[in-house]
């Protein structure tokens, strides 16, 4: 379809009814208008909508809703005030229960889109959710900016350069939002400049909480665009006046015009360096940059889908690849042979050796490098694993992994996914060499977001 075609039949401002067919990866609702795909954040499948245009693409447009003619009985009231400006949560209007049906939907549709298989052959498993689906995000990266003399802590809306206050979340942990709420009202008490992006001028970028569910161990990280500023021991003084339980006071110095939170240097103002975290009987050293889920109770859930889906016996050498602080490895450690993991960031690969050496796990080895280049030095030394377990960034595999896990033939590939489209490509390859989809679990790690989580089993067909 050309673009000129489209706008034939679709213009800006453009009236008219639309039923919603289904849910688009980014939670909003779908339909059809003479043969032309419209997304309309807000609506729900089965909802009969009067729409109006507000762009269009050159191979769909998007329109907001005008009114509602016939509203799905799963539709509910948003319980957060900021919920239609945030766009941090996308589905906070649908019923907790539709959205995990949904959930497996967008994970059927990706399959659907993405690949040759048909997706009524799948065995694409009742998505896992949550008994209590709120105050589940143990970090919170708030940016602060000054407006009018007011420190604001939170992020941009969608789209725009509006900060919408965010440090009383109800997906954020308590104790992230009173961090948050402290640091902001402390920044706005010693009158200390916030950056602006725009003027590139200002000391403090973001603030960043993270909190151990388990252990209650809270950690905050001051993000600045330089080392030493005015007031930077008062701030200090502060923070563990007005947060006697921070454990961990650590600031980023972030001197670049990007848009990545953090920068490359991470000093210690208070306090230990790490916190820790537990899961399971596993306990875990978090450094400021190191990675660890979000949703801690929904890991455990995520980690035993892992495990099933490896199907140890105690005989197998299992890859561990984007181990990060080496959660998953761990995890499986104590039914496997051994467990080697990867990973480019060297903090993590720090944080996995001592995560395993205080555990007592002695059958597990990290390096810091790419999988690409790793798995085929083990491979040529001998070292020939019997399962890949692999846990990409949204982006999904590098090809050179999947080639490299081509060449390596393991027999078994656990894939976790954040990103259904891409896992779908990805098993689209993999299945050209050989290999097969077992199962696929969705787990529900970011309820009332469009977010959904997978963990496929794919196993190698012998011939």
């Amino acid at each position: 379809m050309t673009k000129q075609a489209t706008n034939a039949v679709l213009k800006k401002g453009q009236r008219f009814p639309l039923t919603i067919k289904r849910l688009g990866i980014n939670g909003e609702g779908v339909g059809y208008f003479k043969r032309h795909v419209v997304f309309v954040p807000g609506a729900l499948p089965g909802e009969e909508v009067v729409v109006e245009v507000t762009d269009v693409k050159p191979r769909f447009a998007e329109a907001s809703i005008r009114k509602i003619r016939k509203s799905s009985p799963d539709r509910i009231s948003p319980p957060c005030p900021v919920y239609d400006q945030c766009g941090g949560c996308q589905l906070q209007h649908l019923s907790y229960e539709a959205t995990l049906k949904e959930k497996r939907e967008i994970v059927k549709q990706a399959f659907e889109r993405h690949t040759t298989l048909r997706a009524d052959t799948l065995t694409i498993l009742p998505t896992i959710g949550m008994e209590d689906p709120w105050a589940y995000r143990n970090k919170s990266q708030l940016q602060l900016k000054t407006e009018k003399g007011q420190v604001k802590a939170g992020l941009y809306a969608m789209n725009t350069h509006k900060l919408v206050d965010l440090s009383s979340c109800l997906v954020q942990h308590d104790a992230t939002n009173e961090a948050s709420e402290a640091v902001k009202q402390i920044v706005q008490d010693l009158q200390i400049p916030t950056y602006n992006e725009r003027k590139r001028t200002g000391i403090l970028r973001s603030v960043v909480s993270r909190v151990g569910f388990e252990t209650g161990e809270l950690q905050v990280i001051l993000v600045t665009t330089k080392k030493d500023f005015p007031k930077k021991n008062l701030l200090v003084e502060e923070i563990k006046r007005r947060l006697p339980h921070v454990k961990s006071l650590q600031q980023n110095i972030n001197p670049k015009k990007t848009s990545l939170i953090m920068g490359d240097e991470t000093i210690s103002l208070f306090g230990e360096e790490a916190i820790e975290e537990t899961l399971g009987d596993i306990s875990f050293s978090l450094s400021a940059r190191a990675f660890f889920q979000l949703n801690p109770k929904q890991t455990v859930k995520l980690y035993n889908e892992v495990k099933r889906a490896a199907a140890l016996t105690g005989k197998e050498k299992v890859i561990d690849a984007y181990c990060g602080v080496g959660t998953i490895g761990l995890w499986l450690a104590n039914q496997a042979k051994e467990v080697r993991g990867m990973d480019v960031i060297a903090e993590a690969i720090e944080d996995a050796k001592e995560n395993a050496k205080r555990q007592g796990i002695t059958n597990v080895q990290y390096e810091v490098g790419k999988a690409e280049k790793i798995i085929p030095a083990w491979v040529r030394s001998g070292w020939i694993p019997d399962v890949i377990v692999v846990d990409p960034p949204r982006t999904g595999c590098d090809d050179q992994l999947l080639k490299t896990i081509k060449q390596t033939k393991p027999k078994r590939i656990v894939y976790v996914s954040c990103n259904p489209s891409t896992l779908a490509k990805d098993v689209e390859q993999l299945q050209r060499s050989g290999y097969k989809v077992k199962n696929i679990q969705p787990v529900d790690m970011f309820p009332w977001t469009a977010h959904v989580e997978c963990v496929a089993l794919m196993s190698r067909v012998d011939k």
